[in-house]
């Protein structure tokens, strides 16, 4: 082990004791043992069999290079739609090289995934997947069954991951709810792994695995982070195990519910499975209730029937997902909703950055000693600065140049969302050999540091989506927002640290075999670097929004 390898290990611990420094309650009595090494423990396990195990990284290696293949239908798709010119394909080459337009060549990509996971769901796919991985975090870090479920979840979706827990999330502690926030922060939903491949891929072939596998690492993370910040003190609803799904209603209407009834005047009694219709009727069989006064709605005691299946909308109008191919229709209807609000984000996050940074520009005009400062004091640096300790930790690099790069590039995505920094990296890492300050092991853990939603942006997203499913937790949710967030910060941090301990120079099935890089390799290549780019450190920032 060499030495990176172990500050990345020891950056693990030091990632638990700056979330301890910082917890609301750092008695040792309350400090969760068990779930943090557990946690960890389980970290290592999947990173061991990611980076060490060959069966484990060729089946990796296999499943990545078959979703390689599902991007390379989104482009198909986007092709036929765009033109040639725009989104232009491997065997069928622009006729006039237009560049790297993210609007055209990104966000479809979104729109084709979020239609396939639809799809997937409804198969009941994504099911099995998630009910395995609940399973294996309820029974090793002893989680309630809420958390590990909703966790799980968490690996394929955001803030929807909330919703399959939604009965329960009323009655959960402060606890299982910062867990659940966190988790939502730590981790990148599936439609916008494809926006971060389009930008890594030339430099780093194998990165959608790993943002599968970051994805899969983040969630005991998440729960380590989350737990030591916000420890449990109550014993949650469902510390007992996985939560259930209720049946869903089958009756309809009053007619159906009257047919039942004569129905049951011909037919023998059976044993039939319990539903809400089924204490209806008897309710009316009994005479404690009447078919009209439950068309009313005069019996308070009788439940409400409940739809089969979850109800969506289109343009407002309510639909049911009733066949695969209509669920696949609603999931590309959803991708395109989440694309346009991906490029309205950028559009305003990037925008609100720029007019920040012009405001260093100016100082930087003042006479010294005050302009002399200002040259060198930008949003980034500051960031950068903010987040140098913390990517100390991960076992990045010892070399003070591309540490600070690697500083600098993490703490961007705070502001500018985790999307203009992985494009900075991609262009950090096609440079040429003389040029490159980025090593092959600062890539790894950079992507993995980057990998989730912790950045201000999501706040409003989760925050305001968890207040919606439970409005009586409003004040609760409110202020364990910026906790989560936090957690979910640290909790990228720990997954980079637990890369950097199996990384090992030289082995290409890390990274993937690489092209050699050219002028076009990066989307981030055109890019200039920034006018108020540090005189103290010889790299800064690599976007075009510090301009």
């Amino acid at each position: 082990m060499s030495i990176l390898n172990l500050i990345s290990l020891l950056g693990i611990f030091g990632l638990c004791f700056v979330a301890w420094l910082f917890s609301e309650n750092r008695s040792l009595r309350v400090f969760p043992w068990r779930l943090m090494i557990m946690g960890i423990l389980l970290q290592l396990v999947f990173g061991a069999a990611i980076f060490l195990f060959p069966p484990t990284r060729e089946a990796l290696q296999v499943f990545s290079d078959l979703l390689n293949v599902i991007f390379d239908a989104a482009d198909y798709g986007a092709n036929f739609v765009f033109g040639r010119n725009i989104v232009p394909l491997p065997d069928k080459p622009a006729d006039v090289n237009l560049g790297y337009i993210f609007a055209f060549r990104a966000l479809p990509t979104v729109i084709f995934f979020s239609g396939l996971m639809a799809l997937l769901y409804n198969l009941g796919i994504i099911q099995v997947i998630t009910n395995v991985f609940a399973k294996i975090f309820y029974s090793v870090m002893r989680l309630s069954g809420a958390e590990a479920l909703s966790g799980a979840a968490n690996i394929f979706v955001g803030i929807e991951a909330a919703i399959v827990v939604k009965p329960f999330l009323a009655e959960m502690t402060r606890s299982e709810l910062c867990a659940i926030l966190a988790c939502c922060f730590g981790t990148a939903a599936s439609s916008t792994l494809a926006i971060y491949v389009s930008f890594l891929k030339p430099v780093f072939p194998n990165i959608l695995g790993h943002l599968i596998s970051a994805s899969i690492m983040a969630i005991p993370a998440c729960f380590v982070v989350a737990k030591i910040l916000v420890p449990e003190t109550q014993v949650p609803l469902t510390l007992g195990g996985l939560p259930k799904e209720k049946k869903a209603s089958r009756l309809r209407t009053v007619t159906s519910k009257r047919q039942l009834l004569q129905d049951t005047k011909q037919l023998p009694m059976v044993e039939v499975p319990v539903t809400t219709e089924d204490e209806e009727l008897t309710e009316v069989l009994r005479g404690e209730a009447t078919v009209e006064a439950q068309e009313r709605g005069e019996t308070e005691s009788v439940p409400q029937v409940e739809p089969e299946g979850p109800q969506e909308t289109v343009a407002g109008e309510p639909i049911e997902r009733v066949s695969p191919l209509d669920a696949a229709i609603v999931g590309a209807l959803d991708g395109v909703k989440m694309a346009v609000s991906i490029a309205a984000v950028l559009i305003l996050i990037l925008g609100l950055v720029y007019l920040f940074n012009q405001i260093f520009v100016g100082l930087a005009l003042l006479p010294s000693p005050i302009g002399n400062i200002f040259k060198i004091v930008t949003l980034s640096n500051i960031l950068g600065f903010l987040f140098l300790p913390l990517t100390f930790l991960t076992g990045v690099s010892l070399n003070p140049q591309e540490l600070w790069e690697s500083s600098v590039i993490i703490g961007r995505r705070l502001f500018e969302t985790a999307i203009p920094p992985y494009q900075a990296l991609a262009q950090a890492a096609a440079l040429p050999a003389g040029q490159r300050v980025i090593s092959d092991r600062a890539v790894l853990i950079v992507s993995y540091a980057l990998s989730g939603f912790a950045h201000l942006a999501s706040v409003g997203i989760f925050v305001g989506g968890t207040i919606a499913l439970i409005p009586s937790r409003r004040k609760d949710i409110s202020e364990l927002g910026w906790k989560a967030l936090f957690a979910g910060t640290l909790a990228t941090l720990m997954i980079a640290a637990v890369s950097g301990v199996y990384y090992t120079p030289g082995n290409t099935s890390i990274l993937g075999v690489q092209p050699t890089p050219t002028s076009s390799v990066s989307p981030a290549s055109t890019e200039t670097q920034s006018p108020a780019a540090s005189t103290l450190f010889p790299v800064v920032t690599l976007s075009s929004t510090e301009q």
